[in-house]
């Protein structure tokens, strides 16, 4: 077997190549946007490599077919900020052959010793946490856009290899139709009565407004995060635009306290339920397909939330359920969508889970983020538990 780091077209297409031949014969998998792969290692679009660094490779057998790959990052704002410095490792693909996975994961930690890494952290994104980020380790059923999908053999080594559990996220199902708890309904009763809280959906032409908002919300929810970056007014509006052609209004929910932007409820259709029609092709035709079914295509009946965030001084007040109760008045007036699910709900936010719970949710996926101590007489820590 040969290692060969990506440093050319040759490469970079068997690269972005490989899982269409691992995942052939799995009918759950669902291509991912090619485009969307090439983004994260293209520094020109990828903000992350204004402050890191990455390396990729591929695997080859001795008849020079590729039967694996891995990347390695770094991201130098975070990384010394840990008990020791930690990188991270992603986008593992590899056939089930252990001897083959043990040497990409031995080369990207080689890669991360040399820059003075201590610990590697993955499957992990040289990108936010939202996408590509944590092991399936749970429900292998079709995944959602920009979720880790992956054979159950991964697993084995992940923990062979001597990865440890470092946080849990999970997917929550929650049916549009189904009841809510009373308990749920009188809060939020109480405090749409008291008019001092707002809820509403974006309106067209206001997006720079609520990017605005969405600006706000973010800093002042997630800033005692460890690692945690402001999010720039650029970031905010960016994120905003990049959403915008498949957004829809009546999916993304903003809580106001006194016009004071307090919490945020932001939903889209389940993109992977059109986009498993295009074969990871998102050129020319494949967006022309998209917006097809995009416009016709009833079938997609499911949306996922991306993000939910309340203001620490308004939480514990009955606004998580508030925000989340008015959705879905409006949602299932609609009659369009049958299915919630609100993923990447991390082990550590026990109040988010706990209304994930309380609203009915189900998990139905569970991802696991490793991390790889490399002196193992180092004591692990899991992430710490967000009070």
């Amino acid at each position: 077997m040969k290692i060969v780091e990506v440093s050319d077209k040759d490469s970079e297409k068997e690269f972005i190549e490989l899982p269409f031949r691992i995942y052939r014969d799995d009918a759950n998998w669902i291509a991912p946007l090619r485009q969307d792969i090439q983004k994260v290692f293209n520094s020109k679009k990828n903000p992350f490599y204004h402050h890191g660094e990455c390396s990729r490779w591929i695997l080859l057998d001795d008849s020079e077919n590729t039967i694996g790959r891995i990347a390695a990052f770094i991201n130098h704002e975070t990384a010394f900020t840990e008990d020791q410095p930690t990188g991270g490792c992603g986008f593992f693909e590899c056939i089930k052959n252990r001897e083959a996975a043990f040497l990409l994961f031995d080369t990207a930690k080689k890669w991360l010793l040399d820059r003075k890494m201590e610990a590697m952290d993955g499957p992990v994104n040289f990108g936010e946490r939202n996408a590509w980020w944590g092991l399936l380790v749970e429900g292998f059923t079709p995944p959602t856009y920009q979720m880790n999908y992956n054979p159950p053999y991964y697993i084995d080594f992940f923990e062979g290899y001597g990865f440890r559990d470092y946080f849990q996220q999970y997917s929550y199902s929650i049916q549009v139709n189904a009841a809510r708890p009373e308990r749920y309904k009188r809060i939020v009763e109480r405090l749409l009565h008291a008019k001092e809280y707002t809820f509403r959906h974006v309106e067209a032409g206001k997006l720079k407004h609520y990017a605005s908002d969405f600006r706000n919300i973010y800093n002042r929810t997630w800033k005692f995060l460890p690692n945690f970056k402001e999010m720039s007014e650029e970031q905010a509006l960016s994120m905003m635009n990049s959403m915008r052609p498949v957004m829809i209004n009546y999916l993304c929910w903003f809580g106001y306290y006194k016009e004071d932007p307090v919490a945020m409820f932001i939903m889209l259709p389940e993109l992977n339920g059109w986009f498993k029609h295009l074969n990871g092709n998102f050129n020319f035709w494949g967006i022309l397909k998209f917006l097809w079914l995009k416009t016709f295509d009833r079938s997609n009946r499911k949306v996922f939330g991306i993000i939910f965030g309340v203001v620490p001084e308004h939480q514990k007040k009955g606004v998580e359920a508030a925000i989340v109760i008015a959705a879905d008045k409006v949602v299932r007036h609609k009659n369009r969508w049958d299915e919630i699910e609100l993923v990447w709900v991390g082990d550590f936010n026990a109040r988010m889970v706990h209304t994930c719970e309380i609203l009915g949710g189900k998990i139905v996926k569970k991802h696991i983020t490793y991390r790889k101590l490399f002196d193992a007489r180092k004591e692990f820590k899991r992430h710490p538990v967000i009070e």
